[in-house]
């Protein structure tokens, strides 16, 4: 696809790989050629008329390339890396022997998957000491990959990314995956106020919400409702790009919840309005 991979498969050293002119953290340059693993998984059964799907018991969709995916992806770091552990929305918590975890999602934005649309990814991430210091998010479909390590910045591509700089919600651009999920949550009147003060709205849902931010084409994303594998990988890239990742209480997690992430300049004022506070236009 791009030069990312090449850098990967054939420019790799003992202690570090190289992604064009980068030098990168090893942990980093394992969770890229899982990336491309997962890729190989699910690029083939993308628009598959022969695609298998099923409904989990919270009523949302399951894919045999999810399942497929997270099974090789776990296979890989079982091989390579026996002594992490993984987490994994299709299959669990494996405990590992150290302090390290990989945290998975096969294909995140299953929904679009199975509708053909190509707003998709994997996101695959490292814990170590109960931080998150590697992130990678691929979106073949797209032709896309974000990714970061704790202090090395974040990338798009190979380029560096920053947030935006707006400094007004006037100015602002937010995106969100459901209208109707922010009322499920009791969460639809400070959505409608966030969403009327912004310059303009857009339903890029999922990861790609996120990563906008990430790159500065969006400058808030408010989700109601995440998990741990949504949001591991998701955190490290907005935040090395110089933005802010937190839940509703400002707090910088990613255990699952609630959601914010802005370009850093905006979170406060989001963060108010969201919990009822702020003021409409």
């Amino acid at each position: 696809m791009r030069g990312w991979r090449h850098g990967l498969r054939h420019g790799a050293r003992s202690t570090a790989a190289v992604v064009g002119s980068q030098l990168i953290d090893p942990d980093l340059a394992f969770a890229l050629e899982l990336a491309d693993a997962a890729d190989e998984m699910t690029v083939p059964r993308f628009r598959a008329r022969d695609l298998v799907v099923e409904s989990k018991p919270d009523l949302t969709p399951v894919t045999e390339a999810d399942r497929a995916a997270e099974k090789a992806l776990r296979a890989r770091i079982e091989a390579e890396r026996p002594a992490d552990g993984v987490i994994g929305e299709e299959y669990g918590d494996t405990t590992g022997s150290g302090n390290r975890r990989w945290i998975l999602d096969p294909i995140d934005g299953t929904k679009s998957f199975v509708r053909g649309i190509p707003a998709w990814g994997t996101l695959i991430a490292l814990e170590r000491d109960g931080g998150i210091v590697v992130g990678v998010v691929s979106a073949p479909a797209l032709r896309r990959r974000w990714w970061a390590a704790r202090g090395e910045g974040a990338f798009a591509d190979g380029e560096r990314i920053h947030v935006s700089r707006a400094n007004a919600i006037e100015d602002a651009l937010m995106c969100f995956t459901s209208v109707t999920a922010f009322d499920d949550y009791g969460l639809g009147e400070q959505f409608r106020t966030l969403a009327g003060r912004c310059w303009e709205t857009r339903g890029f849902s999922d990861y790609w919400a996120h990563v906008l931010v990430a790159e500065g084409s969006a400058d808030i994303a408010v989700e109601p409702a995440m998990n741990l594998w949504d949001n591991a990988a998701l955190q490290v890239i907005v935040e090395e790009a110089g933005g802010r990742f937190t839940d509703l209480e400002g707090t910088p997690r990613v255990d699952g919840g609630d959601a914010v992430t802005t370009n850093g300049l905006l979170h406060d004022e989001v963060l108010l309005i969201m919990r009822g506070k702020g003021r409409g236009r």
